[in-house]
């Protein structure tokens, strides 16, 4: 006996809401329309619970929808099937089983493997795979202000036309069950096609959409199939796709799309050669037009965001979560893993530890696409770690983009833009980086930076020199550069930047190396030490560095540049000539100038010697030195008459009589310690006469520690002088940063650098005559 009522599953929940929402109705609409005088019944159908069973099937008629794929459990046997078309619907579901059986073998062939650059052999999309999240918003499509966009700081400049952090982000096959013609977008490498064969194979395995018959159509080959003056034709092709697949039946295709019982997943839109754009666009608005029940997705990178498909739904690939790019990182190491799976993820541990580390915050800040994690990861397996010089690595990138991304997806290319050499495209990427980080512009109207490349086409040859034809290239080159490498990118609409901050630093670098002789070189050189309190352009520093063949000229040229930061102050040269004094009984296995650091820190920064000393090979004057810093920053100098601090002192001065040599030291500390002890049997005569005495106390310590161990001088800095100190400090550590960098600095002219580090001006003429 039949049932008396039935309810939706939860497949079925999600595809009848679905349905619903395209109708744009209320409930109280669809229950007008079944003949309800109450939603009552609608809302118990859209949250799973039993609906009588009449209206369960009136619901799913009017919503276009087969009851028995919405149903739980559905009876095998119904009253007044013929009736209600339900014999077609058993037909269909039994023709959607013929033909996914027999392309079965071909979606997992076509969709289940995957070439990854620079490896010689396929790899398995289960094995690699990691979902993707989905925004919701592009924000490319929006007017922002220019102004607005400079103002972002460098962490946030990457994720810019790609959505905030709050926006709200779903999973891929969340936006495929929400949308059902949906349009993905995203950068070169974001890892749209392999989204697209994702969903093929999951809907191919019945584990996602099993009522559906996947399609997979890589929009390139099929505008490569039409030749001669063939007008491109979907239908034509997706019969003889299934005619390859032993189905001979020329109606089979269109019946299913009748039916609504398709997934067709369109990929490359921004693939399709030039002369066929046009075309082939009309085809796809035409076809998904005509078979609209179906459900469609079609790919293609931001660039082409533009070209609109009525009724489609627009979203973007996110980048990659620190959570994804671990899962992505344990999968490749475990696939890559030339012995065990235990070695893999041994070794896949090891990567993400070092790519936590704070100096490789840039890797980390560039290696959120599939692409890009590949290209570290495969970096890291064939070097044994991250490249010393990251110049390497964005060298690496570049070249990526440029060069073996587009002709791996075997894309054309613009006339225009395919007449230039790669030299000639690196060369021109960089005097726009250069040019943009010189004026502090992250971000670029359009305008302006078409006419930036229409400034470097016009030095070329091979270009004629008519201002409206150039014009014309500068668009076409723009056009070719954003959509084929994503190297830049329109964050808001006609605004541009460089896709990631860290090569627009990589270009502007090698702008500066690449100068054409030596005199432009060292031109480029003193340009850049100009920059040298600026923090914008530590990095470039950095970078530039790492990549001359000689930086001695570069680093003796920062370090003159730093010395006369101070050298027109007698009261800082004063204080640079106390600091020296410090570290006269340096033994020799010391560096002098890590002491430097550590007594100007001690005596501008409070608080900063014990990270200094942690970082220093440290002797036992300096050790007390230290601890005194301590005793003086957190409990003396607080001059506080609650009692509780001369109890932490009385602490402090008893373990450091324990590493005190010197025998005037000790007989004054000593001495303090028992005016400390000797009024702390009655709490209350201790509490009062802490309250009386205790600044008198403090000051014989200042005393003690002036005359003993020449600290804690009263250093009375003006606010510029402060200023002009912070940036001496920060720009002399900016040195010793390119100095570890891994780059080409000679012996002598490292040595000499870090010997007279932090010096007064003085000392560094005697040095000289030295």
């Amino acid at each position: 006996m039949a049932k008396r009522s039935l309810q939706a599953s939860l497949t079925g929940i999600q595809l009848s809401r679905k349905a619903f929402a395209q109708k744009g109705w209320t409930q109280e609409n669809l229950a007008w329309e079944v003949g309800l005088k109450t939603r009552q019944p609608i809302w118990r159908f859209f949250t799973g619970q039993p609906v009588d069973r009449h209206i369960f099937r009136e619901v799913c008629e009017i919503l276009n929808l087969d009851w028995r794929e919405i149903a739980l459990n559905p009876p095998a046997e119904f009253p007044d099937l013929s009736s209600h078309g339900s014999s077609s619907d058993q037909g269909l579901d039994s023709l959607i089983k013929q033909v996914r059986d027999c392309r079965h073998e071909k979606i997992q062939d076509q969709c289940g493997n995957l070439q990854l650059l620079d490896i010689s052999r396929p790899v398995s999309i289960d094995d690699i795979y990691v979902d993707v999240n989905i925004l919701e918003s592009i924000t490319s499509q929006q007017r922002l202000n220019i102004n607005m966009l400079q103002s972002l700081p460098p962490q946030s400049f990457d994720r810019v036309g790609l959505g905030t952090v709050e926006q709200r982000k779903i999973s891929g096959l969340e936006a495929v069950n929400t949308y059902n013609k949906l349009r993905v977008l995203g950068k070169p490498g974001s890892g749209k096609t392999t989204f697209l064969q994702h969903l093929a194979i999951q809907c191919n395995s019945g584990e996602f959409l099993a009522h559906y018959v996947p399609i997979f159509i890589p929009l390139l080959h099929f505008s490569e199939a039409v030749t001669g003056d063939q007008t491109p034709n979907l239908l034509t092709y997706i019969v003889e796709e299934f005619q390859a697949n032993g189905m001979s039946d020329a109606a089979i295709p269109e019946l299913l799309l009748k039916g609504g019982r398709v997934l067709l997943l369109i990929d490359g839109l921004d693939e399709v050669k030039q002369h066929q754009s046009g075309d082939t666009l009309r085809e796809i608005r035409r076809f998904t037009d005509k078979y609209h029940k179906n459900l469609f997705i079609i790919s293609s990178r931001t660039a082409a965001e533009r070209q609109k498909f009525r009724g489609f739904t627009d979203v973007e690939i996110a980048p990659f979560t620190e959570a994804q790019i671990t899962a992505f990182a344990q999968k490749w190491f475990v696939v890559f893993s030339e012995t065990t799976t235990v070695a893999g993820q041994a070794e896949a541990q090891e990567f993400i530890r070092k790519l936590d580390l704070p100096h490789n915050w840039k890797f980390r800040q560039l290696i959120v696409t599939p692409l890009f994690l590949h290209l570290a990861c495969w970096i890291y397996r064939s070097k044994g770690g991250f490249p010393t010089r990251k110049t390497d690595f964005y060298k690496e990138g570049l070249d990526l983009l440029l060069d073996k991304w587009n002709e791996a997806k075997g894309m054309d290319q613009d006339a225009i833009y395919q007449s230039l050499a790669l030299p000639q495209k690196v060369k021109m990427l960089s005097r726009i980086a250069a040019t943009t980080f010189s004026q502090g512009q992250y971000f670029f109207e359009q305008r302006k930076l078409e006419q930036y490349i229409e400034d470097f086409i016009r030095t070329l040859p091979q270009f004629s020199d008519d201002s409206e034809e150039l014009r014309q290239e500068s668009e076409g080159v723009l056009k070719s550069i954003e959509s084929q490498h994503g190297i830049l990118v329109e964050r808001a609409r006609d605004i541009f930047s460089f896709s990631y901050l860290a090569l627009q630093e990589y270009l502007t670098a090698r702008n500066i190396v690449a100068s054409y002789n030596i005199n432009a070189l060292e031109k480029a050189l003193h340009g850049l030490v100009s920059h040298l309190t600026d923090p914008h352009w530590h990095k470039i520093f950095l970078l530039t560095t790492m990549m001359l063949r000689s930086a001695d000229s570069l680093m003796q040229s920062m370090k003159q540049q730093i010395d006369n930061l101070v050298s027109g102050d007698p009261y800082l040269q004063e204080f640079l000539a106390w600091a020296n004094s410090k570290t006269q009984s340096t033994p020799p296995e010391q560096k002098e100038a890590t002491r430097r650091a550590f007594y100007l820190a001690v005596a501008h920064v409070p608080h900063l010697a014990p990270n200094f000393a942690v970082a220093c090979t440290l002797d036992q004057g300096l050790l007390l030195d230290v601890a005194l810093d301590n005793l003086l920053q957190e409990c003396a100098i607080q001059e506080s008459p609650d009692f509780r601090f001369s109890i932490v002192c009385s602490n402090v001065i008893s373990n450091i009589l324990g590493v005190v040599i010197d025998a005037s030291l000790k007989k004054s500390l000593d001495q303090l310690s028992s005016e400390l002890s000797e009024h702390n049997n009655n709490q209350k005569q201790y509490e009062k006469w802490w309250q009386i005495h205790h600044q008198a106390w403090v000051e014989q310590l200042k005393n003690a520690l002036r005359t003993h161990r020449n600290i804690l001088h009263e250093w009375d800095f003006t606010p510029e002088q402060k200023e002009t100190l912070n940036k001496y400090y920060d720009a002399n550590k900016l040195l010793v940063d390119c100095l570890n960098s891994n780059c080409e600095v000679t012996a002598a002219v490292r040595q000499e650098i870090e010997s007279t580090l932090l010096l007064d001006q003085a000392e560094l003429e005697d040095r000289e005559w030295e």
